[in-house]
């Protein structure tokens, strides 16, 4: 969906609807951070996958992946929109070529906010999970081969 929602943009912004703009911009938004999520719940998998192998139960866990990869960024959109929906709207990158337009954040705060950040918190907690299986598969190693060598001698 993020991708369709990225092709059709530059197309639907060029209709000069507000509200359209708003629409497609909050869906964009929306769909970018879903995808953001979805990576972290992947690298949490991944961690519970590969550390925490043995008696790591989860009462109905893809539903709670579901309710989080869904749900987190529809809080942060529902926020930015009760604050200001005009948040949102068409801005064009080049005066000279109307067809640049293209409908997303317009105030930079609320870019850096709920798009930066939120990519940085979510690169922040992937990068942890990956070095702690990479050490967890290191420290295996380690032990495999020091049994072998034992077992050797």
């Amino acid at each position: 969906m993020l991708n369709m929602m990225f092709l059709t943009n530059s197309w639907l912004s060029s209709f000069n609807q507000p509200g359209l703009c708003i629409t497609m911009a909050t869906l964009l938004h929306y769909f970018l951070l879903a995808a953001f999520t979805w990576m972290c719940l992947e690298s949490v998998h991944f961690y519970l996958a590969l550390v925490k192998v043995f008696n790591v139960y989860v009462p109905k866990y893809i539903l709670k992946c579901c309710i989080a990869g869904w749900g987190i960024p529809a809080i942060v959109i529902t926020l930015v929109l009760i604050i200001n929906k005009d948040f949102y709207g068409n801005g064009s990158h080049s005066k000279s070529n109307p067809y640049s337009n293209f409908c997303w954040i317009q105030d930079n705060v609320v870019f850096y906010i709920s798009v930066v950040a939120y990519f940085f918190l979510i690169f922040l907690t992937n990068t942890a999970m990956f070095v702690t299986v990479l050490h967890q598969i290191h420290s295996v190693k380690s032990r495999t081969q020091k049994r072998s060598r034992f077992w050797k001698r």
